[in-house]
């Protein structure tokens, strides 16, 4: 990568532990794109990230011509479309993600944040682990939820679950979700997740820019 001019990388904004970031990075990493990398702090957000998308959440992809990324789930398929080597597109189900993005994020937010959203959360987190129970009936049949190997749907997902499973790690420890619980430990232990969640410091204007892609590592073993 020390050969690929800074000026023909795609800029990605992103925070570390956003599941939305997180599954942009899981794809730009497995499809081989390389960015540089800006990290973002939410209560302190660059002028150059609301000057790129107005909107002004993580995560965001500026491409060298110009054109602007700024849904989590176009980011991945844009960068799938360039390089799928391990077939993510043929393994998605977009009604699932819907589920996901729609009814299970706004419970797992209720949960995560009553007082934020007025919530009781003992009632949103039994709803969420509704939807969990239905995901670990299919993952029953499958090693990963769309056949038996990682695909879109599952990168998609997986952050999401890892959110709501952190809330309270010994509860959700506890519920009789034996598939999930195997499907999760599986991602979680990944060496794509682990290159997915570097630690880097908060970009500043002028700062020299952070490389991630793969020149991180062996893409193969992921």
């Amino acid at each position: 990568m020390d050969n690929v001019p800074m000026s023909s990388l795609p800029i990605l904004y992103s925070f570390r532990r956003c599941p939305y970031a997180i599954r942009a990075r899981l794809a730009l990493l497995v499809s081989g794109q390389a960015v540089v990398l800006r990290e973002v702090v939410l209560r302190d957000k660059p002028d150059a990230l609301r000057q790129a998308s107005p909107k002004a959440t993580v995560p965001v992809l500026l491409l060298p011509d110009g054109q602007v990324i700024d849904q989590s789930i176009d980011i991945m398929r844009w960068a799938l479309a360039r390089s799928d080597p391990e077939g993510w597109l043929v393994r998605d189900d977009a009604g699932l993600i819907a589920g996901n993005d729609g009814p299970f994020k706004q419970h797992l937010d209720r949960t995560k944040y009553p007082d934020r959203h007025g919530s009781d959360p003992a009632v949103h987190r039994a709803a969420a682990l509704d939807w969990l129970h239905a995901l670990d009936t299919r993952l029953r049949d499958s090693d990963q939820l769309c056949g038996a190997t990682r695909g879109l749907a599952d990168m998609a997902i997986f952050p999401f679950v890892r959110q709501f499973a952190a809330i309270d790690p010994a509860w959700f420890a506890a519920q009789a979700l034996p598939h999930l619980h195997r499907w999760l430990d599986t991602h979680l232990q990944s060496a794509l997740f682990a290159t997915a969640m570097l630690r880097i410091a908060p970009w500043r204007e002028g700062e020299a820019p952070v490389i991630f892609g793969p020149a991180m590592g062996d893409r193969g073993n992921f």
